[in-house]
């Protein structure tokens, strides 16, 4: 089918998960893919994209993998990172559209406009607010990230799991655990890094190229967003703001940003943090974590079109920087107000 077809055939969603089989079937079955993943890609996003891909590739398919960032400069050590490119300006037709870690289609950026025909949409995702978009869907929100349902998908299915793609996956899953802390990482995620790790990768080396080798940059930006840091709510909300003329003058660039609202978090008594980012085209990218599911983050960017999990979820909203913080900032401290009630 069509994209077009295929996107308007997504109207009649699945109301159960395909199974990890029906999915493997299909990637036996088709000779050609385009793997790709939402905009402002992070660990998980890349990781499962080079992991499905390398993947594919030791299966015999010809694999495109496209992503609207191509290759983020601090994830280029990933084995196998050179398969990820920019999409391309001409469509091009594919038997099957992979689309891993993406809460919704908009979300997948450019690479949709560089999709020809089409036969099958697959969507495997961990975000409970994922609409279920595609023809076959495998959602699963008790994961803590993408990267570990397809560990599931590769080891249940005898598919390709060498050790540059165990590489990769333990990228996602780490990336997405917090490096194994947040909440969502469960015993049989302990597990699967255990079984990764048995695969030969070096956990050292790359925990220390995941998170002890950012640019001088990133710090130089971190200590402007402290000097902006705000709480509302009686300390229980805390929000720093990035202005683009202020990430113009520093030189940043997008990737520098993730994790940074992290220092949020980690502040005593704070249970939402924030984070602002001002964009070239007029929104407001707005990140939002919490550190109690009664203070449902998902649920706030819901009402800001966004979306994402209960305790990690993001919206872009049209209008000023200041105009967008006041609001999203108001219904983040009802939020606190309501669980006292």
């Amino acid at each position: 089918m069509s994209t077009t077809i295929a996107e308007a055939a997504s109207a009649a969603l699945p109301l159960t998960n395909t199974s990890l089989a029906e999915i493997a079937a299909a990637l036996r079955r088709y000779d050609s893919f385009a793997v790709i993943s939402h905009v402002r890609p992070d660990g998980d996003a890349l990781g499962s994209q080079i992991a499905m891909g390398l993947a594919l590739r030791n299966m015999g398919k010809k694999v495109r993998v496209w992503n609207e960032e191509g290759l983020l400069e601090k994830f280029s050590f990933l084995p196998g990172g050179e398969i990820v490119s920019l999409p391309p300006h001409t469509k091009e037709d594919v038997d099957v559209v992979l689309a891993l870690d993406t809460a919704t289609r908009q979300r997948l950026g450019t690479p949709l406009d560089s999709l020809g025909e089409t036969r099958l949409w697959i969507n495997i995702d961990h975000h409970a607010s994922n609409p279920r978009y595609g023809d076959l869907v495998h959602i699963d929100p008790t994961a803590p990230a993408t990267g570990q349902i397809l560990f599931e998908l590769l080891q249940s299915q005898d598919l390709p799991l060498d050790e540059r793609i165990a590489e990769n996956l333990f990228a996602a899953i780490s990336t997405d655990t917090g490096s194994f802390q947040y909440p969502n990482t469960t015993a049989r995620t302990f597990e699967i890094a255990a079984a990764i790790l048995r695969c030969g990768i070096k956990v050292g080396r790359l925990s220390q190229q995941l998170y002890e080798s950012y640019p001088r940059r990133r710090i130089e930006l971190l200590r402007v967003l402290l000097d902006r840091m705000r709480f509302d709510g009686e300390g229980k909300v805390a929000s720093f703001s990035l202005p683009l003329a202020t990430a113009n003058e520093l030189g940043v660039i997008p990737e520098d940003n993730e994790g940074l609202i992290d220092h949020l978090r980690a502040i005593q008594g704070v249970i939402i943090a924030i984070f602002f980012e001002e964009l070239a085209d007029g929104k407001i990218r707005v990140s939002m974590r919490s550190k109690d599911e009664r203070a449902d983050v998902c649920a706030i960017c819901l009402s800001f079109k966004g979306g994402g999990h209960k305790l990690a979820a993001g919206a872009r909203v049209p209008g000023t920087l200041e105009e967008v913080e006041e609001k999203v900032i108001a219904a983040a401290v009802a939020s606190i107000e309501a669980m006292k009630s």
